[in-house]
């Protein structure tokens, strides 16, 4: 949880909320097809619902007040990684920033699956 201060009181900004607006920012861009998570059971990588996308974000906070950022992706075959791993980063950092005035001082994109077909 991050706190801003100002004049008229703070805000504290909850774990969910960086985690919904880093997703949603995510699954936004091109050729993105959605948020993964691992099961625990058989260790195969899931494409999650957009209620749940969440699981596929882990936020980390740190002590100077920014926060680190890693998204566990599905992309479309025959996209260009790097390109789209750019993209990624540079939408989901200007989107928290935005919204949160929170700044971000990694983003992490991890693409554990690709769909075929």
């Amino acid at each position: 949880m991050v706190r801003h201060n100002n004049e008229n009181g703070s805000v504290n900004v909850s774990t969910s909320v960086y985690t919904d607006i880093a997703g949603t920012a995510a699954i936004n861009c091109l050729s993105v097809k959605g948020m993964v998570a691992r099961s625990v059971s058989d260790g195969v990588y899931h494409l999650l619902r957009k209620e749940s996308m969440g699981k596929g974000v882990r936020v980390e906070f740190h002590e100077d007040g920014t926060i680190s950022i890693d998204l566990h992706i599905m992309v479309g075959n025959g996209v260009n990684l790097t390109a789209v791993g750019n993209a990624i980063i540079d939408e989901v950092r200007y989107m928290v920033n935005k919204c949160t005035g929170t700044e971000v001082r990694a983003v992490n994109v991890f693409v554990d699956a690709i769909t075929i077909g």
